[in-house]
């Protein structure tokens, strides 16, 4: 399996990147300050909880060609145990978070085992039932709002004090969350777990030919990826103080395959530039017109055809670079 040089031009392009989009990011609420700040705080907010989500999913499927199409389940799950535990009046960041983080990887952990236990279709309608079945459980949840969801009393606590009550202040949280998120997704692909899950995906026969357990590893890929998605539900809820199960449809799954796709399989920072482009355009589109995915429908088929590796493939060739993320 052939790696690319971790050093010369070709990795410093690829290096400027994300050190940009972060820097960028960093920014905004400066930008905001000058008109819109809530407006602009709240979108960005969102395109940076979402890119969380667009990560976890690129993590299994950009580098190990893992289609779930219930990946959304682990959205709304995370969503949920802040919201039954605020209803509970537990209303702690250090309770919610690490309950939020443990149910998505258990979740993770047991759907995992059965679905890893199959390949290409079947693997993804087995996540797509395994989906399904956790939207349905949300919906018949009559005590935490059933089919219309749940208001939250307000953002997560820490320590008791309302310290991400601010917009300003939870954007910065939610922009450390994403940082450690793409660091911990950088190193993890970097590493001989990492190479062994790009292996399987390149050559499953010869990894278990040289004696690699790759039901093994794909599953902790897995939960990995479901507990960092778990994480950005987490987030979700606290943004919107409100949780629904249309956190967990498959349309919703399907969205975060879209954002991954759009930024370029397999590199890290395309998940956070797909995620971003999608729900910017999506929000520029419903401007226009309610029927905005007529539009953007056609851009995504066009970017796929056109774009080979999309939206960072195109960066690649413009800036005429090339490898991953």
């Amino acid at each position: 399996m052939t790696m690319p040089p971790e050093n010369g031009p070709g990795f410093l392009k690829r290096e400027a990147v994300p050190v940009l989009l972060f820097a960028l990011l960093a920014l905004v609420p400066f930008v905001a300050a000058l008109g819109a700040e809530s407006y602009l705080l709240s979108l960005v907010t969102r395109v940076m909880i979402f890119a969380i989500a667009a990560l976890s999913l690129d993590l299994i499927l950009g580098y190990g060609a893992l289609v779930s199409f219930g990946h959304a389940a682990f959205l709304g799950l995370g969503g949920y145990a802040v919201g039954i535990l605020s209803a509970h009046g537990q209303t702690d960041a250090l309770v919610q978070l690490p309950v939020a983080l443990a149910v998505s990887a258990l979740f993770a952990l047991i759907t995992g085992a059965l679905s890893l236990r199959t390949k290409g279709v079947y693997f993804i309608m087995i996540t797509l039932a395994f989906g399904q079945m956790a939207f349905f459980l949300a919906v018949s949840l009559a005590a935490y709002g059933g089919d219309d969801g749940m208001t939250l009393p307000g953002r997560s606590k820490l320590f008791g004090m309302d310290l991400i009550k601010n917009d300003r202040a939870f954007y910065y949280a939610v922009l450390l969350a994403l940082l450690g998120a793409y660091g911990l997704c950088r190193s993890i692909v970097v590493s001989r777990f990492g190479r062994v899950i790009r292996g399987a995906r390149e050559n499953p026969q010869r990894m278990a030919a040289i004696g690699f357990p790759l039901f093994r590893y794909q599953l902790v890929g897995y939960v990995i990826a479901g507990t960092l998605c778990g994480l950005a539900g987490f987030l979700l809820a606290n943004q919107a103080e409100f949780v629904s199960p249309a956190y967990m449809t498959w349309q919703r799954s399907g969205e975060l395959i879209v954002m991954v796709v759009l930024g370029g399989l397999g590199t890290l920072h395309g998940a956070i530039i797909g995620a971003a482009a999608f729900l910017l355009l999506e929000e520029w589109l419903s401007g226009f017109t309610e029927h905005w995915k007529m539009i953007f429908g056609p851009f995504l088929v066009l970017v796929v055809l056109f774009a080979r590796g999309g939206l960072m493939g195109a960066i690649r060739r413009i800036g005429g670079g090339g490898g991953h993320g």
